[in-house]
């Protein structure tokens, strides 16, 4: 995706988003074994685009064909997880928009069709301020403390004792009347501090390797 000659601003830039692709992907890498496919998809994402950004003229090495056949691969891998919800539906995009990327890059001038060029920086564009904004909403909402009711004086923990009138567990056992996950089944990979890591590392990642694949595609 680089020319022969880059500045060394440039450059310095797209080492930049190397590191951050690649940091993305590493911690996505490392909730594959909780999440599964999900994951596993961002995962390689994150490593594709830190290949992809490296400034060493990837329309003349063998970067372009390879990420194109693997891309591919997630692209079909993104339709079958669309059984799960529409929710995968961005990564089905994103491994649309990498392959079109290594296609442009393995033409040798690395320029893009205006119109669909267009179109992924007008969704890239949509979803890192939706991402930035939601990440902000996440932020001050884990800021907010808890208040605890008001209690009588001299009694440090109500009138029913530390543990309410229903012993330590409540009065459906140490998970609820649903069970460990809930009534909605297992755990939402963006609860807050739940089993997958905090939400606004998890939405920090997205948020990060949506703004380098726009950055991506400004090059083009």
């Amino acid at each position: 995706m680089h020319g022969p000659a880059m500045s060394h601003s440039a450059s310095v830039s797209s080492w930049l988003l190397v590191l951050l692709c690649a940091v993305s992907g590493g911690y996505c890498l490392g909730r594959v074994r909780r999440l599964g496919g999900a994951a596993a998809g961002e995962a390689l994402m994150g490593f594709g685009m830190a290949l992809m950004a490296v400034p060493l003229g990837i329309g003349t090495g063998w970067q372009a064909p390879v990420l194109g056949a693997v891309f591919c691969g997630a692209a079909l891998h993104a339709v079958w997880l669309l059984r799960g919800g529409a929710h995968h539906t961005h990564h089905l995009v994103g491994s649309l928009a990498m392959v079109y990327m290594a296609l442009m890059a393995g033409s040798g001038h690395g320029a893009g069709l205006p119109l669909l060029t267009g179109a992924l920086l007008v969704y890239y564009a949509g979803y890192v301020v939706l991402g930035g904004a939601r990440l902000v909403t996440v932020g001050a909402a884990a800021a907010q403390p808890v208040v605890d009711g008001p209690h009588r004086p001299g009694e440090l923990h109500g009138p029913d004792g530390p543990d309410g009138p229903d012993g330590p567990d409540g009065p459906d056992g140490p998970d609820g009347p649903d069970g460990p996950d809930g009534p909605d089944g297992p755990h939402d990979p963006d609860r807050p501090d739940g089993p997958d890591g905090p939400t606004e590392v998890i939405r920090a990642c997205r948020l990060a390797m949506g703004m380098g694949m726009l950055a991506m595609l400004l090059t083009m």
